[in-house]
């Protein structure tokens, strides 16, 4: 099982340039990849260009938005933008993608809240079009790159039930959870392998999972969950007891992930400080 760490783009007041620190060190210490979250209505950094910034810091390590709320961005946009964040990172890019959760996220991006499932479903079919080359929406020319691989991004579908499935085994590469411990990710992990073989697609799917981690300083990794889920209410509060916060809790975390199939899991710093990322790779690599 391939282990990465989330960017601190959604840390507020994180310096730019510590997310170039961020990558290089992440890069340095073994991780397999660098992951980002995204919301528009907060004070963060925009996922794409915070990896676009660690890609061209690095040159190994895999770059993923874990999750794009993707029906926030117009189609032939977001497949220009991440083509070509594919072309200059030599193929290491894959796009978590979900259809969002946040009303004011789509009010701030004139999007129709209530569509966005829709709006999803025909970005999906547009971003391939594009990849391939293929005139968009009257067009007569290609929008963007080719990307590296298979004329295609690779994407993981967020969500849970039958739509993400459907997405999934239409369009992607395999599905991620999100912060869910592996004892409530498993079984739809085990769903999502049973339909892709259903479906005839060929290998295996990729699963992923991101959890939240700190290493100390517990109380400013409890406030900036707090603060960041605070749309939740009282929810918020379990978001922030759920963060892995001893060295037992993500190792035994991690095997449970394996042991459920899972084959990538990236951990979230709650604490935008390089020493966390120093003291989880101590962690999980020694």
């Amino acid at each position: 099982m391939d282990i990465g760490i989330g960017l601190p783009n959604t840390l507020p007041d994180t310096p730019g340039t510590l997310l170039i620190e961020w990558a290089r060190r992440a890069e340095q210490r073994g991780f397999t990849g660098l992951a980002t979250l995204d919301r528009l209505v907060y004070p963060n950094y925009d996922s794409l260009i915070a990896l676009a910034a660690a890609a061209g810091a690095t040159t190994r390590i895999g770059l993923v938005t874990n999750i794009l709320v993707a029906p926030l961005y117009r189609p032939a946009i977001l497949a220009k933008a991440a083509a070509s964040l594919d072309q200059v990172s030599n193929g290491r890019l894959t796009l978590g993608l979900a259809a969002g959760g946040r009303a004011d996220d789509f009010a701030a991006a004139a999007s129709a809240f209530d569509k966005r499932g829709r709006a999803f479903d025909e970005m999906l079919s547009t971003l391939h079009s594009a990849w391939r080359g293929e005139p968009v929406a009257g067009s007569d020319m290609a929008v963007g790159p080719t990307p590296v691989h298979d004329h295609r991004v690779p994407i993981l579908i967020g969500g849970r039930g039958d739509y993400a499935i459907r997405r999934m085994l239409e369009w992607g590469v395999g599905w991620t959870s999100g912060g869910a411990p592996p004892a409530q990710a498993a079984p739809f992990a085990a769903r999502v392998r049973d339909t892709w073989h259903e479906a005839g697609r060929s290998g295996e799917p990729r699963i992923a999972a991101l959890n939240y981690f700190s290493l100390g300083a517990d109380d400013d990794s409890r406030r900036y969950l707090h603060h960041y889920y605070g749309f939740v209410g009282a929810y918020a509060d379990m978001i922030a007891d759920s963060a892995l916060r001893s060295e037992a809790a993500i190792r035994d975390t991690l095997h449970a992930f394996e042991d459920a199939g899972f084959t990538e899991v990236y951990l979230d710093p709650t604490v935008a400080s390089l020493d966390q990322l120093d003291r989880l790779a101590d962690v999980v690599f020694a």
